[in-house]
């Protein structure tokens, strides 16, 4: 009756020995967030018939650990930022969107920022091997699929760590009754904002 205990004492005993022997240990500086909208059809046939449409964006999450935003180490001013930690951030979307006013058809995206003292623009660029590569390339304008005037605010307090948000409005948009809401991102005391609805 005790066997089971005693070879789940001796695993756990293996595995620390093992982590042990390997050296210490240490925490990332970042880690990975997304936040995600899921889309269904209203009719119930319809809805059984077919596999949720989904719109996602998957980030590197970078901390404040005290430091300032817009200074020339960390999200300077009038420059590309990447908006996010080590990998690009993409957005992913199952459904021909409108964000901020441009047309992005459903497909794959990176997301990148280009901070302002008076205003943010978020470029919505073309997700593939020519964006993935080095950082001068990243930022050629020929992948740009649009480029967005975020509306800014002071936040009260910082939020630590960078946060985007897909936020739905439960009433749809016009007559056509489309899916819209809100794409939010915040760091520090800057919060930036648009529009997305469903084309």
């Amino acid at each position: 009756m005790r066997l089971p205990s005693v070879v789940s004492v001796l695993a756990l005993a293996a595995t620390a020995t093992t982590l042990h022997a390997q050296g210490p240990m240490r925490v990332a500086p970042s880690g990975r967030a997304t936040t995600e909208v899921e889309l269904t059809f209203v009719d119930s046939a319809a809805r059984a018939a077919a596999q949720p449409a989904k719109i996602r964006i998957d980030y590197g999450q970078p901390h404040l650990r005290g430091r300032r935003l817009g200074t020339d180490s960390l999200v300077p001013y009038d420059k590309v930022w990447r908006t996010g930690a080590n990998a690009p951030t993409t957005l992913t979307t199952d459904v021909d969107l409108v964000i901020g006013g441009a047309n992005v058809p459903k497909g794959s995206y990176i997301l990148q920022t280009i901070p302002g003292r008076t205003g943010w623009k978020l470029m919505i660029q073309r997700n593939g091997a020519q964006s993935q590569a080095a950082p001068s390339t990243a930022f050629d304008p020929a992948i740009d699929v649009a480029r967005v005037d975020l509306r800014q605010m002071t936040l009260p307090l910082a939020v630590e760590s960078l946060t985007f948000w897909l936020i739905p409005t439960l009433q749809p948009a016009g007559q056509t009754g489309a899916p819209r809401g809100e794409l939010r991102l915040a760091w520090g005391t800057i919060g930036l904002a648009t529009d997305w609805s469903v084309r």
